[in-house]
């Protein structure tokens, strides 16, 4: 033994660190400016893409905290990611959006449609976002690693050996690595998700055992406490609103080399992740059979309890490598996209000058270093898991109210966005346990008095006040009108493009225009959609849409069978 683990567990968790330290190394000459660091260089297939949105959107702290919260109240617990389940289909509608501007952060779309001040407050949210969520991704796994070794790692161990070890790849080789080795990470992130299900069933005695040892609340959707229906229904508008803003959305639904690569990616990797929550669920249920008596406040011990006490020698190193897999791949999008805001929308506004080849390259590798220790800093304070997944739920709700309003609204304006965001932030604080003033009003009741004060007084000062620049507006509506493909329309006009990127020759159009063969956007034509609307115009929004929905009725029919069917 060793550390806790054996011989046989380290040799399996050291190939598995050779093998993916030497693909960052070998992606470092596949960049050469920092629209390749930043968004792979608009290079990714579907495959990429689908790996990729999967690896960004899928993290080892996540399984703790679902798995730890099914621990405690049952399969309700589950919603603490599937609060997206029910919003991935309109991942479908939403992704050509971030494909056609043609941005590189989601910072240049507010920039570009408020202007800047706009800009650098959202790159301020963004860098938040990013630290909060590698702080909760390295607490997580932290967490887990402490319980799989019994101790013998403590989690600040274990959060500084995982940011070295990412480091140590991903900063040479940005976006790129992520897209080439994120295929070889979503297989380690399955294996972490359900890897554990067959042993824990065999040790109860099948899952007829395991209802038998449980009370019954434990196998509903919907819990008593904590995760009621009234919670659940506020938190999926809520993630509706906010999904749109998380900063690495912009690479994520928009580093396809064609729109299509773009929505299957950003959709039907999410949906991947939505079909492995169920085994993090799974885990928590019968972890609550096996090994009853952690609590409320030790409840994220046990997924690293089961692996602790359920795999055998060699299983173990493999799951840990799994768990290190889930931070690699997230942390990894995390880091780049919170460097480009960094170095694209807050020190050239400060400074007054803009980088160029090389030396933004360069810049931008120091800032990801940067973003990873706030990161590390959080990981080492932050109290729980699921606590953290709260605030991001919220700070994103606060921009959220401008993405939607900016694409769908010609009159919206940086006075509406500036009047969202500061009544949606008195609101919370108002209402929440946050300060001695506060109401300690839960989560789902602070989304009923935020939400729709944020959306009015955007609507009511927009209405109001002095509307954006209209040769401004021309441009990101050109944009948003212009499908990937018909950048030669869009030279015609004069418009810059900030990033192209490269476009597949089968998305070439010269004849009828792509919008009138069904690449119309219902979100960008929405508030006239009466006027607009036929099959032909929206038929691929429309269709995927439906196959996605489709989906998400199959992975709720599955939860069904899992909770019902023994």
């Amino acid at each position: 033994m060793i550390l806790g683990i054996t011989y046989l567990d380290l040799a399996v968790i050291l190939v598995y660190i050779t093998i993916i330290i030497y693909m960052g190394w070998w992606t470092k000459k596949k960049v050469q400016n920092s629209g390749d660091y930043f968004m792979g260089g608009r290079k990714g297939n579907k495959l990429m893409m689908i790996a990729n949105a999967f690896g960004a959107g899928t993290h080892t702290d996540q399984a703790i905290a679902v798995s730890g919260a099914t621990y405690q109240i049952g399969l309700a617990g589950i919603w603490y990611q599937w609060i997206w389940l029910l919003a991935t289909p309109f991942y479908w509608i939403i992704a050509p959006i971030y494909r056609r501007v043609r941005y590189v952060t989601l910072a240049d779309f507010f920039e570009e449609r408020y202007g800047p001040k706009i800009g650098v407050a959202y790159s301020i949210m963004g860098i938040l976002f990013f630290m909060l969520n590698l702080g909760l991704i390295l607490k997580g796994t932290g967490t887990a690693i402490e319980a799989v070794t019994h101790g013998a790692m403590s989690t600040e161990i274990v959060v500084v050996v995982l940011t070295l070890f990412f480091l140590g790849y991903s900063v040479l080789g940005g976006l790129v690595s992520a897209l080439i080795v994120n295929l070889i990470q979503g297989l380690f992130i399955l294996v972490m998700s359900f890897l554990l299900i067959p042993f824990a069933l065999n040790a109860i005695g099948g899952m007829a055992a395991a209802k038998a040892a449980l009370p019954d609340y434990m196998f509903s959707f919907i819990a008593p406490t904590e995760v009621t229906l009234y919670f659940i229904i506020a938190v999926v508008i809520n993630g509706l609103v906010g999904i749109v803003v998380q900063p690495h959305h912009m690479a994520v639904g928009g580093a396809g080399k064609t729109e299509s690569a773009c929505r299957t990616g950003w959709t039907y990797g999410n949906f991947t992740k939505r079909f492995a929550t169920l085994g993090w669920a799974l885990v928590g249920i019968l972890a609550a059979a096996l090994f009853p008596g952690l609590g409320n406040k030790n409840r994220e011990l046990a997924f690293g309890t089961a692996v602790a006490n359920l795999l055998p020698s060699g299983l173990v190193g493999l799951m840990i490598a799994a768990m290190a897999a889930a931070v690699l791949a997230a942390c990894h999008n995390f880091m780049v996209a919170g460097s480009a805001l960094f170095t694209r929308n807050i020190i050239p506004k400060i400074n007054k000058t803009k980088f160029s080849g090389r030396s933004e390259l360069k810049f931008a590798r120091l800032t990801s270093v940067a973003v990873v220790l706030g990161g590390v800093l959080i990981a080492l304070t932050i109290p729980s898991v699921v606590q953290g997944v709260k605030y991001l739920w919220q700070i994103t709700a606060y921009f959220g109210i401008g993405f939607w309003m900016a694409v769908m609204w010609r009159k919206s304006n940086r006075y509406g966005v500036w009047a969202s965001v500061i009544v949606t932030i008195i609101i919370t604080f108002i209402t929440g346990p946050y300060f001695s003033f506060g109401l300690g009003w839960p989560l789902e009741y602070q989304i009923t008095a935020y939400l729709p004060a944020g959306f009015i007084a955007f609507i009511l000062v927009s209405n109001f006040t002095k509307p954006e620049p209209k040769e401004k507006l021309d441009k990101f509506y050109a944009l948003l009108h212009t499908p990937v493909g018909e950048e030669y329309k869009l030279k015609e006009k004069g418009f810059d493009i900030m990033l192209a990127g490269e476009i597949d020759e089968k998305a070439q159009n010269y004849g009828e225009p792509l919008e009138e063969r069904g690449h119309s956007l219902i979100v960008v034509d929405f508030l006239n959609i009466r006027k607009k609307f036929s099959f032909k115009r929206y038929k691929i929004d429309v269709v995927g849409f439906l196959y996605a929905s489709l989906f998400v009725i199959v992975i709720l029919a599955i939860g069904y069978a899992v909770a019902n069917l023994w």
